[in-house]
């Protein structure tokens, strides 16, 4: 375990060990660093209006991660392990959204989304025979926020591959004593392979969850956070804040806040589904 302990010391720890002490310091380029007390932490929850909403965009981020987009791949996975003459295509299409990188998706959305040649304008000013319909759906505020979120929470072929594996280690003769004693499909998923699920959902909920404390790039490709903050985060609130606008005590004790929430979730995912403990 030693060489795993250094390389966790060395990497992680100096640098949180760094984090946390300059969250209670003043610390620019160029200016000296003072000692700061809580004023960073207090600033950041009273007066910063751009943090308290990234926070809020965060938080209902991770709620629909951890609830909707591991739903969505459980019924998805369900689906599949019926292993119907569709199942092997519709499981490799619906990971292609996967293997493509996070930056080429949010371009290819972009230009879905788009304006003034976007796809999505065009279906809907056919389908409502409108052709005067226009939505500037990425730098609108009241579409920003979703428009956003759909480019990634439906697509859970990560989830559908970790419970699909899950499903196929049940033992079958749970599932064929059950259909000796009347059990339909349906009954079979509810009493019996929905709660064998429960340790791998809960794992595919933290995955879910902690994977929003670090959505950067699609944001960045997209919309930078905007407009008026609709569509901004914690790590871009972080980037922005140490990069553009020089304040490192800040971005900082933002980052001290964004760990706190990622402690959070786990603890509060890891009791909830009682993770490491077996229903048989």
């Amino acid at each position: 375990m030693l060489p795993g302990l250094i390389l966790f010391v060395t990497v992680f720890g100096v640098s949180l060990v760094i984090l946390t002490g300059s969250s209670f310091a003043n610390w620019s380029i160029g200016k000296p660093v003072t000692f700061s007390g809580l004023k960073n932490y207090i600033y950041l929850m009273t007066s910063d209006r751009a943090f308290k909403k990234a926070f809020c965009n965060t938080v209902v981020w991770i709620l629909l991660q951890s609830t909707v987009h591991v739903a969505i791949g459980t019924t998805v996975a369900l689906i599949l392990s019926q292993k119907r003459f569709y199942w092997k295509f519709v499981r490799t299409v619906y990971m292609i959204p996967n293997i493509i990188s996070s930056a080429a998706l949010g371009m290819m959305f972009g230009i879905l989304f788009n304006a003034q040649f976007g796809v999505v304008n065009k279906v809907i000013q056919v389908v409502t025979g409108n052709p005067e319909f226009f939505k500037n759906w990425f730098y609108e505020k009241n579409s920003a926020f979703w428009t956003v979120t759909v480019i990634w929470l439906p697509y859970a072929a990560t989830v559908t591959i970790l419970i699909l594996a899950e499903i196929a280690a049940i033992d079958q003769s749970l599932i064929e004593a059950a259909r000796v004693d009347g059990a339909n499909g349906m009954q079979i998923n509810r009493y019996i392979v929905i709660p064998l699920l429960r340790n791998i959902i809960g794992t595919c909920a933290i995955l879910g969850g902690t994977s929003m404390l670090q959505k950067l790039d699609i944001l960045m490709m997209t919309t930078k956070g905007g407009p008026l903050n609709a569509t901004l985060n914690l790590p871009l609130y972080i980037y922005q804040t140490a990069l553009t606008d020089n304040n490192f005590a800040l971005a900082n004790t933002a980052g001290i806040y964004l760990i706190g929430l990622g402690l959070i979730l786990v603890l509060t995912l890891n009791r909830a589904f009682r993770l490491g403990k077996s229903d048989i």
